[in-house]
């Protein structure tokens, strides 16, 4: 019994000696590593830039804490990343001091969190020898502030697992106790694609003559006013084969520009779609899925899988002055990831990736009162003053027509409205 104690406490007297004795080994190992590059070449591709000493690799003291929530995991390995150089002078200064990259993210919202202007990150990003393309940042990859040698604050990107998987060539599986493997996550969207998806692959304008001419609904079944998912819809002029698939627009507004006067078109909203179960005139076709009612006098055309659009986000080559015609939703005050149609096209320089700078329209007040003695003005005559239009927020086009695009607005500042003035940002 008194052996058998004594080889107990024996034993934990030389566990406690280990783990302290692994400790220490551990620390010196530390702070080896945390020497600057004293022990290892470095392995980035900004290798040949000047390294910065290890007093320089701090976050500046003006930023706010980092929330434990977002937080980089402890072992993310080495930095062997890239640094997006002289990001100085357009680093927000209420930037993170680190951030991983979660599911659902988007570029335009994480370039949101570090630059004063989130739509000049291909331009740093660019300059990444390890960025190729400055779309391909995964979820878990962790972005970092630290100074480098020139005193200027950078963006430091660690690539999680998933990047690494990618530059492997292939998708990466997880495997789980039922040997069931899938993808791990690809790249984050450039901004929200579901939001834009409807109109990359079906029509967001119709012209009176594509009206006129388009597959329409004639009827619906059982005498409903309104069909929904489920319900049967008889079509007139409709050429596709049995079993094809059409989506259902409706003649929403008319477009018309304000400056010319001329007609643009008519807004085509997305009902839905649906699948051809029987051919003839009038057809049959059964709806599949179903984003708003669709009533008799909504036109259908096909629908094919929408491209997955990475945009770059860039400023229009060309001066541009334009209004907001319509919200796609019919409100008259625009929010964030609202879809608004402008009155300029690929007639006037746009393109997809486009992004444009809105501005009120410039409210009017009556000058009534002018300066005041004794409670009482000093006009003799009244007038009415126009006042400044101040930026409000920020579009993103990406679909354009002649004379007509739909962008994206990507924030706002103050309420943005129909008619306001949209322009070079």
């Amino acid at each position: 019994m008194v052996f058998n104690q004594s080889f107990g406490f024996s034993r934990q007297v030389l566990l406690i000696a280990g783990t302290a004795a692994a400790l220490m080994l551990g620390a010196c190992s530390h702070f080896h590593s945390a020497a600057p590059e004293a022990s290892a070449p470095a392995t980035s591709t900004a290798a040949a830039a000047p390294s910065a000493p290890a007093d320089a690799q701090t976050v500046t003291d003006n930023l706010p804490p980092l929330p434990e929530a977002a937080a980089p995991p402890a072992d993310t390995g080495p930095a062997t990343g890239t640094v997006i150089a002289d990001a100085g002078p357009n680093l927000s200064s209420t930037a993170p001091k680190s951030y991983v990259v979660q599911r659902g993210d988007t570029l335009w919202g994480i370039a949101g969190m570090f630059l004063k202007d989130p739509w000049l990150w291909p331009e740093f990003w660019y300059l990444n020898p390890d960025i190729k393309n400055p779309h391909r940042i995964y979820p878990g990859d962790t972005l970092r502030l630290a100074q480098g040698s020139d005193g200027k604050t950078q963006i430091q990107l660690t690539p999680g697992a998933a990047s690494n998987a990618a530059a492997m060539g292939g998708p990466a599986t997880r495997l789980e106790p039922l040997l069931r493997s899938s993808p791990m996550s690809g790249p984050i969207a450039t901004i929200p694609y579901a939001t834009i998806a409807a109109f990359l692959s079906r029509p967001g304008l119709l012209s009176r003559e594509e009206v006129k001419r388009a597959a329409y609904v004639f009827s619906l079944r059982d005498d409903h006013r309104m069909a929904a998912l489920g319900n049967q819809l008889y079509v007139k002029n409709l050429q596709g084969g049995l079993g094809e698939r059409y989506a259902v627009m409706h003649v929403g507004q008319q477009l018309k520009d304000p400056d010319s006067g001329h007609v643009l078109g008519y807004m085509a909203v997305y009902c839905g779609s649906g699948d051809i179960t029987r051919t003839g005139n009038p057809a049959t076709v059964l709806l599949t899925n179903s984003e708003q009612e669709t009533i008799t006098g909504d036109v259908l055309v096909p629908d094919i899988t929408p491209p997955r659009a990475d945009f770059q986000p860039h400023a229009p080559s060309r001066p541009i002055k334009g209004q907001i015609l319509a919200v796609v939703n019919g409100v008259l005050r625009v929010g964030q990831y609202q879809i608004v149609a402008i009155n300029r096209g690929t007639h006037d320089g746009l393109e997809p990736g486009h992004v444009l700078r809105v501005f009120d329209s410039g409210a009017t007040e009556n000058d009534d009162e002018c300066a005041r003695i004794d409670g009482f003005g000093t006009c003799v005559h009244y007038f009415s003053q126009k006042l400044p239009s101040e930026s409000s927020g920020t579009l993103l086009v990406f679909k354009t027509y002649d004379r007509l695009s739909y962008a994206l607005l990507i924030n706002e500042t103050s309420p943005i409205h129909t008619l306001d003035l949209v322009t070079n940002p």
